[in-house]
């Protein structure tokens, strides 16, 4: 339970899920290591500027080990969040510290290669220009509904080798897993996740393919191979990670251009900055609010504030980005700043393995869009649109825009 006794806990309502920016903002000033309680009653430190999130990041005195997540949940938590500590689902090296996450990525890096993200080039651009002609016509769309979550999501389900007609259920089971709900819900979630996921690696077992699930189910070094519950937890990463990250770039990326006229028309003028514009979305509304789950396994010093043991710690991505002491003016969108060293897929060795993945679909998604449509507007107040709940994933709900 939280124990307020220790240090003075910020409570973080539902306003903080819909702007953290200007939350982050005062952190920063004011308290930039700072106990609080999260909208979903979890205790945790939260740690806001750039400078402590980054040696945060690659220090190994913050644990990651899913083992002890059931206990660390009972202690910090109001409620207990089954969701986060099913075991058979984060089993995967981001939830774990060497030497267990170095096996781990050595296996899955084995099968996620580059060379198999790029053979997916000409797939994706067809991906696109589909989803783009179903799209022509229409008034007004959700670009989410119609375009950001379907691209991401066909590729890495194709990529995993899911068969398409089992993407709304999987969907269903995400959306209820990431956002949370009431325990049954997430319990009932994280089950049938489990149960079709270990069906599908009975197939790839009995009929060896070339997709990522197959080269995942096969992949040996010296003589090691995952076993069955980590590649249950292995591809749940994969396919949720895989996806919601470039859900959340097209969608805030597009959003950021609306709300920035100027720099939209830069872009359409000159597209050779489509590079540095993703860039400069992942900084500026990254798809990350805060890193997952880090915990302290004894006393530990950030930012001159001792945190004690057992406690969480999170990394706030989206404040290190904004930070004045990184970038100036962070808060205005510039696509030809330079966004070297922005954290949007975090740092260290716990680094996204899939950036390589969301940035060539964000390159191609964008391309095509502004080649498509001539002109784009919103479709909706800026105060209407809503962010999605969940710490961790920063996404929009929707995003209605004009299209013509």
């Amino acid at each position: 339970m939280v124990d307020d006794t220790i240090v003075p806990a910020e409570r973080f309502g539902p306003d903080f899920l819909q702007d953290p920016h200007s939350t982050y903002s005062r952190l920063r000033r004011e308290a930039p290591v700072q106990r609080v309680v999260l909208p979903a009653g979890l205790q945790a430190w939260v740690v806001t500027r750039y400078e402590d999130v980054r040696a945060a990041l690659a220090n190994p005195g913050l644990r990651k080990d899913f083992r002890r997540y059931p206990d660390l949940f009972a202690r910090n938590t109001m409620r207990n969040q089954p969701g986060f500590v099913h075991p058979a689902l984060v089993a995967h090296m981001l939830n774990m510290d060497p030497p267990d996450h170095v096996r781990l990525r050595k296996l899955v890096t084995k099968a996620f290669t580059l060379r198999r993200i790029e053979a997916m080039r000409p797939r994706i651009e067809e991906i696109t220009t589909d989803l783009l002609d179903a799209m022509a016509g229409e008034e007004r769309v959700d670009l989410v509904e119609a375009f950001a979550f379907p691209l991401p999501i066909t590729v890495i389900c194709e990529m995993i080798g899911m068969p398409a007609e089992d993407l709304d259920g999987f969907r269903s089971w995400c959306n209820t897993l990431i956002s949370g709900g009431e325990p049954d819900e997430v319990q009932h979630a994280a089950d049938a996740t489990k149960a079709y996921l270990l069906e599908l690696i009975a197939k790839k077992r009995e009929e060896p393919v070339e997709d990522l699930f197959g080269a995942l189910v096969h992949a040996r070094e010296d003589g090691d191979q995952l076993t069955e519950t980590e590649l249950v937890s292995m591809v749940f990463l994969l396919l949720v990670a895989g996806h919601e990250t470039t859900v959340s770039l097209i969608a805030s990326g597009v959003l950021s251009l609306l709300r920035n006229p100027e720099q939209f028309a830069e872009l359409r003028a000159d597209r050779s900055l489509l590079p540095g514009a993703i860039e400069e979305f992942l900084r500026y509304e990254g798809p990350l609010n805060m890193a997952t789950f880090r915990y302290t396994n004894e006393p530990t010093e950030i930012g001159g504030v001792e945190i004690p043991a057992d406690e969480f710690v999170m990394l706030a991505l989206t404040s290190a980005n904004r930070d004045e002491e990184q970038f100036p003016e962070p808060d205005t969108l510039d696509l030809r700043r330079d966004t070297t060293g922005h954290m949007a897929f975090g740092h260290g060795i716990h680094y996204c393995l899939g950036a390589p993945l969301a940035r060539m679909e964000a390159e191609i998604a964008f391309n095509h869009l502004l080649d498509r449509f001539d002109h784009i507007e919103l479709a909706a107040t800026t105060e209407g649109l809503r962010w999605r709940e969940g710490v961790v994933i920063r996404s929009l709900e929707a995003l209605p825009v004009r299209i013509g």
